[in-house]
């Protein structure tokens, strides 16, 4: 029976698919691309303090993974209300903090168990959308082209026949005999979770956690920083499109090349950037070094600076750098030599690392022809 889009896909075949994704170019891909991830392993570990990178690069994939369900926010929205106490949140922000959340929360819990499971995805998927969401019992989702509202997709149907499904995925991911590089793994356990959709919402963001959980899982990353979403964004109209062909004609070449080259771009894009993190971390200490009084300089303090782009005075006491009143000294002295700025947001005083920002706010770059989809769920007539 040919595909059809209006009709619940009960027929989505378990992993690993029955054709042969191991390709000739597909194992080239692959090779390049986990020389690059092994690139951006090797030089996060060069960070003297690794948390500077989650409160940076996690928050920004977290912006880029939501901006692909049209939850838009800017640059410095997120970074105000990550670190502000008072502050009135939009509700497209609070999203992406709560992606954020679910990222990190998620890395707590691989590293305690070890094991990417369902019981897993569901935590994920509640801690993105802050409800007791669990798998779709009722019919009525469609996936939708927001701008023809023509449906592109309906995924199965059944709580029980979803989960199978995602035992399978289970199985798949831990499978250790099949000699099958991880990366292309990768691309097969991320089409079938979309595939499977299994929640009313939240789908497309939890599967790229998982995505992000798993290579931390294989060790291919220490940390989840890799920053996969941009390649999304940037190529969305392809993203959809071949996960299309997989669907719909068993195209799985495409697809899985598409995904290496998502992991091989973005892991070169999150090196660089990392670098450009450690530079600045060091430029920034041997000037504070160089010019502030000798009273107030501390390294500890400087790469607190790098922790998040918002410093304030109840983070240095968190730190245990230095009491209130001391700290207020130490943030007019770095904003005196044009290290921070000050802002003041509701009731309490901000202070912007000015050169990380602008570091970590380049903007990225846009597909205008990108299309747009949606997952609707209508009551089941």
């Amino acid at each position: 029976m040919s595909f059809d889009p209006n009709r619940p896909y009960n027929d989505l075949p378990p992993l690993p698919p029955q054709v042969n994704v191991e390709t000739t170019a597909v194992l080239k891909k692959a090779i390049t691309a986990g020389r690059a991830l092994a690139e951006l392993k090797g030089v996060g570990e060069t960070i003297p303090n690794q948390s500077i990178l989650v409160n940076t690069l996690v928050l920004q994939e977290a912006q880029a993974s939501s901006e692909i369900e049209n939850i838009i926010t800017s640059t410095d929205a997120l970074f105000e209300a990550f670190s502000a106490s008072d502050k009135e949140v939009d509700p497209a922000t609070k999203e992406v903090l709560h992606y954020r959340e679910a990222l990190w929360r998620g890395y707590g819990l691989l590293k305690e168990r070890g094991l990417l499971t369902t019981n897993l995805f569901i935590e994920l998927v509640q801690m993105i959308k802050k409800n007791q969401a669990g798998i779709r019992s009722t019919p009525g989702t469609k996936v939708m082209n927001a701008g023809t509202g023509e449906t592109v997709y309906t995924p199965p149907e059944g709580a029980g026949f979803l989960r199978d499904k995602l035992h399978n995925v289970e199985v798949f991911i831990h499978e250790e005999r099949d000699g099958m590089d991880p990366l292309i793994k990768l691309a097969l356990i991320h089409y079938q979770f979309e595939a499977i959709h299994p929640f009313t919402d939240g789908n497309g963001r939890t599967g790229r956690i998982i995505n992000i959980l798993y290579l931390v899982q294989k060790d291919l990353l220490n940390l989840p920083v890799l920053y996969l979403s941009k390649h999304i964004i940037e190529q969305k109209a392809d993203y959809y499109s071949l996960i299309r062909g997989v669907t719909e004609r068993n195209e799985w070449e495409p697809w899985t090349l598409y995904m290496l080259d998502a992991v091989e771009q973005t892991a070169a894009f999150t090196r660089e950037r990392i670098v450009r993190i450690r530079d600045l971390l060091a430029e920034t200490l041997t000037e504070c070094k160089e010019r502030l009084p000798r009273k107030v300089y501390s390294e500890e303090l400087i790469e607190l600076l790098f922790h998040r782009p918002y410093t304030k005075v109840e983070h240095i006491v968190e730190a245990g750098i230095a009491e209130r009143k001391t700290a207020a000294v130490y943030l007019s002295e770095l904003e005196r030599l044009g290290v921070l700025r000050k802002k003041k947001i509701g009731r309490e005083n901000l202070y912007l690392n000015v050169r990380l920002y602008d570091l970590l706010a380049r903007p990225l770059t846009r597909n205008n022809t990108d299309e747009k989809m949606q997952t609707v769920t209508s009551p089941a007539p």
